[in-house]
């Protein structure tokens, strides 16, 4: 192959791929990429992914095959792609399946084609532990109970379980899509939407009913999963992320769906009705009297005969749940996500337990149909006063990024900001309370935060909603699940260290689509010269992965610029 200087890829033996952002090919080839390679560095100029055996058996579970991924190294790339790296793929791919999770008539059946293969991963200890009887060379007999555990035992040995042992029907529940909503607005789902459900569902009993739905904040996840009740037509069991949350779960379900006040119930901290829908929360599920104490309220999870359990910002699925899961094999699972990031590391677990990634549409195609707003992202870095610097330089490591996180002169970048957006509603978020106290108090704006009552926090977001508060200071409690729908402007003033989840999550609450330009605007205000700017790198991997260019401004320079109503006209 000759040397092609168009192309934007250099793929390394270590199987990473370079990417060059200046090439003109760079954007379809991100595309391509990001349905088999993980990004892990984006500096300015080459962008770093690296191919694993999992992101390459998440491909094949969404339906690509080895050719197809190779194929699009070898179109992108500048140099030949190293034999090395085609054969690893073809290797990873070919794990996948070859190992048959199966129902005969007296129960599972874990099943191989190849007895040599069979052999090798009964002796792997940690799988062998979750085998029951041996049935022949090419099969074991497997407890009911070990489906779950076998299968992560399986992934982490790098033999990945396709299970086709099928799924328990639940109670029935013929659950319908309104074709309008309850205030009489036209209503349909979206074909990406659709095709979501389609392939959550593909395969029929035995090959449909479990995996995770990608799709960033405002693209309708909730629908998608209203679509996945609808299809599967029986009780289910949603879990999400607050209270806030049931509670617009519960809305969008009487409002998009032929379900009735009774048949939908809440199970909170406040309220505990289970009912044939339910909405829970994985706080009140992981809730315990004391640390040592029993989870009292797993056993919702046997209550009624589900159907489908719905796992909403799957990323975040406690360690509690993944345990029960393992149990829950025979139910259908839909996780529902914006990044199968996880901060812990444990991506691997919701492959085998939740399921494989079954749809994944790229942020940048929804917002080139205009299902979601286009986004500027800016990065503002802010120097530390004077007076900070050397308390800076003499402080722990934790205590730096923090100091640098609530750098006091981010409130005039943050003046000047919301000056050149006038009349856009505009989010202040935070990660700690009292740096948000200030801010709040100076700019004369509400505040919600964890301790905030309920009632408080309803009334906070219908007022947002409404246009009765222009401005709005949110602490992490509304990181997940929120809708503000309204949102066009997102000023970040600190974050979870390096949380690429966090940073999804955040740029979605102002991707609702919007009237006229349907434009929101996302910035980062960051320390310059600290341990914050070098998490805010950490961070941005995730707006590079999705397509998105940010800027890098300074303070000074945001001070210059004109008011971004007067620019645009």
């Amino acid at each position: 192959m000759t040397y092609r200087p168009e192309n934007p890829l250099i793929v390394q033996g270590d199987q990473s791929v370079l990417a060059e952002v200046a090439s003109p090919r760079f954007g379809e080839a991100r595309d391509r990429l990001a349905r088999f390679a993980e990004l892990v560095k984006s500096p300015e100029h080459v962008h770093t992914y690296r191919i694993t055996p999992l992101s390459v058996w998440n491909a094949c579970a969404a339906g690509a095959d080895p050719e197809e991924i190779v194929g699009a190294l070898r179109e992108y790339a500048k140099y030949a792609v190293p034999a090395n790296v085609e054969r690893t793929i073809r290797d990873a791919a070919s794990r996948y399946g070859r190992l048959r999770l199966e129902r005969d008539d007296e129960g599972l059946v874990l099943a191989c084609d190849e007895p040599a293969v069979m052999e090798e991963v009964s002796r792997i200890q940690k799988v062998a532990a979750h085998l029951g009887a041996r049935l022949g060379a090419t099969a074991f007999r497997v407890e009911a109970g070990e489906r779950g555990r076998l299968k992560q035992a399986l992934v982490k040995a790098g033999w990945p379980a396709q299970d086709l042992a099928g799924y328990t029907p639940g109670e029935p529940l013929p659950i319908g899509i309104r074709g309008e909503t309850r205030a009489g607005a036209a209503f349909a789902l979206r074909a990406y939407q659709a095709d979501a459900a389609g392939a959550f569902h593909a395969g029929g009993s035995e090959r449909g009913g479990s995996g995770v739905v990608v799709l960033p904040c405002g693209a309708g996840k909730t629908v998608v999963a209203m679509e996945c009740m609808a299809r599967a037509g029986s009780s289910t069991l949603i879990l999400t992320t607050s209270v806030t949350a049931v509670r617009q779960w519960k809305q969008e379900l009487l409002d998009k769906t032929t379900l009735h006040d009774d048949q939908v119930g809440e199970y909170t901290g406040e309220v505990k009705d289970v009912r044939p829908v339910t909405v829970a929360t994985y706080q009140v599920l992981t809730h315990r009297d004391d640390r040592d104490g029993p989870f009292r309220h797993l056993d919702l999870f046997d209550r009624r005969d589900w159907g489908l359990i719905v796992y909403d910002e799957v990323h975040l699925l406690p360690a509690p749940v993944f345990q029960v899961t393992a149990g829950l094999q025979a139910r259908r699972r839909l996780g529902l996500t914006a990044t199968l990031v996880r901060e812990d590391g444990r991506e691997d677990d919701v492959f085998a337990l939740i399921g494989p990634k079954k749809a994944d549409v790229p942020w940048k195609e929804l917002e080139g149909q205009g299902w979601i707003a286009k986004a500027a992202c800016t990065e503002v870095r802010v120097p530390l006063p004077d007076e900070l610097r050397m308390p800076y330089a003499v402080a722990e490591q934790r205590q730096k990024f923090r100091l640098a996180s609530e750098n006091p002169a981010k409130l005039d970048v943050i003046r000047r900001i919301l000056a050149r957006h006038p009349g856009e509603p505009a989010l202040v978020i935070g990660m700690y309370v009292e740096q948000l106290d200030v801010l709040a108090a100076e700019l004369d704006v509400p505040l919600l935060k964890g301790s905030t009552p309920q009632r408080k926090r309803d009334q906070l977001y219908r007022d947002f909603r409404e246009g009765r508060i222009p401005v709005l200071a949110v602490s992490k409690v509304a990181n997940f699940a929120v809708d503000l729908p309204d949102a066009s402007v997102a000023i970040q003033v600190s974050g979870t260290y390096g949380s690429r989840q966090e940073e999804a999550q955040r740029l979605g609450r102002v991707l609702r689509p919007k009237q006229g330009a349907n434009q929101a605007h996302f910035y980062t205000l960051v320390s310059a010269d600290t341990e914050e700017q070098e998490y805010a790198l950490k961070r941005q991997l995730f707006l590079c992965e999705q397509g998105y260019e940010y800027r890098i401004a300074d303070a000074a320079e945001l001070a210059k610029a004109e008011p971004m109503a007067r620019a645009a006209a």
